[in-house]
């Protein structure tokens, strides 16, 4: 089924040929056309599943049908959790709207820089707003927006703006806003928190859910190497060098682990570099653009990577800290085999995460073999009912460890 079948304009049409897009995505299928009738959302998929398209290609339909109103309202609010996230799709709207007739104008704004350029930018009016939450009503509040035109609200990683605390702000928002709207909730995962969400706000929407299975098994290869915790910088310098990954997604659970493990690599002759959240915007720009450009090989990242980058053809992701759920797995590894390209997710298993990672596999559903580098076999065993000493027969599971009372019982017998 080519674009064209999709009601779409043939400026639009040309934007994703241009874009190398030759035919829609299952969630774009779904959505587009019911996007276009003015229904209210639900969609659900996988990172690089062209969910960005398949909103902002309807939205800028609509534009071209409807004549814009002078001076300029902003009709179309894209709320999202980070603020790399707010500038791809900033530069997404941008990119597809480039040959329509009547320009499109798309403001981006986001905390961590200066308000005032943003503040000068809303100047005239705008007609598409993306948007963090919090920079978003600071707006507000300095009446250099105003939301009461908004026809149709865009939530997109909706379940990581819940996640990141961002719901008293999203309730504050949603007050600002008609009553009557389109409502656009897509999201990777839909925990009970946005399900309560998208039961509260969507009005009878078309619910969308694309199996993640079509979307990353079939273009990841996952590997598991056991390594002792201590020798996993050890390893990961080895195998950058032994494979010559170009370019490299590292994730560690701290914002001092990026530092430690991007200045180590270094040291070993690898460019590499630190991504948090505390760094400055300037700075997580420049990063992201150098990684992009292939002038660092390695980045260093928390989980303020997981979501919202868009890295075309990174062939490499390594878990050097697993994440703390499997919701969060999918989201790390789906930086790598993006748009049907292939891609390799490398995880670090220590003794003290086998059994998170096992708990990770039966959630995702997979099974991923273990396997040992030679030269950085594990010393220490992970536990196991087998052989672990302070939880026999139970493997360690939560609510089945021997109480205080139990403990007195056996060291009684013992004695």
């Amino acid at each position: 089924m080519p674009f064209s079948t999709l009601g779409l304009c043939p400026a639009l049409v040309r934007a994703v040929s241009e874009r190398g897009y030759l035919a829609p995505t299952a969630i774009q299928s779904a959505a587009i056309p019911a996007i276009l009738q003015g229904q209210d959302v639900l969609g659900s998929a996988d990172t690089g599943s062209g969910k960005t398209a398949a909103f902002v290609l309807p939205l800028l339909q609509r534009f071209h049908d409807t004549p814009r109103e002078r001076p300029r309202q902003a009709r179309v609010l894209m709320l999202v959790p980070t603020r790399e996230l707010a500038a791809q799709i900033g530069e997404s709207v941008r990119t597809l709207a480039q040959h329509m007739s009547e320009p499109v104008k798309v403001s981006v704004v986001f905390g961590g820089v200066s308000i005032n350029p943003q503040m000068m930018g809303l100047r005239g009016g705008t007609d598409i707003v993306v948007a963090t939450p919090g920079r978003l009503l600071d707006l507000v509040d300095h009446n250099a927006l105003k939301l009461s035109q908004v026809a149709t609200l865009v939530l997109d990683e909706a379940d990581r703006l819940i996640d990141l605390g961002f719901a008293e702000e999203l309730s504050r928002i949603l007050a600002l806003l008609p009553i009557q709207r389109q409502n656009l909730l897509f999201s990777a995962t839909l925990p009970p928190a946005i399900q309560g969400l998208a039961h509260d706000m969507l009005q009878a929407p078309v619910r969308i859910d694309v199996p993640s299975e079509l979307q990353t098994q079939p273009d990841i290869t996952q590997r598991a190497i056991e390594v002792d915790a201590n020798r996993r910088t050890q390893l990961l310098r080895h195998l950058i060098q032994q494979h010559a990954w170009e370019r490299t997604l590292v994730f560690v659970a701290t914002k001092f682990a990026t530092e430690i493990v991007a200045d180590k690599l270094r040291k070993a002759g690898i460019d590499a570099e630190p991504f948090h959240g505390q760094l400055s915007q300037g700075k997580r720009t420049q990063v992201l653009a150098d990684f992009k450009a292939s002038h660092i090989q390695v980045v260093v990242a928390t989980d303020v990577a997981a979501r919202g980058i868009d890295i075309a053809q990174l062939p490499v992701v390594v878990n050097y800290d697993l994440p703390r759920s499997a919701d969060d797995y999918t989201h790390r590894i789906g930086r790598t085999g993006r748009a049907g390209a292939s891609g390799l997710a490398v995880n670090f298993i220590s003794a003290d995460t086998e059994a998170h990672f096992r708990l990770i596999e039966k959630r995702q559903h997979i099974h991923v073999a273990r396997e040992q580098i030679a030269g950085f076999e594990p010393t220490a065993v992970p536990a196991s009912p087998g052989n672990s000493p302070h939880a026999p027969g139970n493997g360690g599971i939560k609510g089945k460890r021997p109480s205080k009372k139990d403990k007195l019982r056996q060291a009684a017998a013992r004695q």
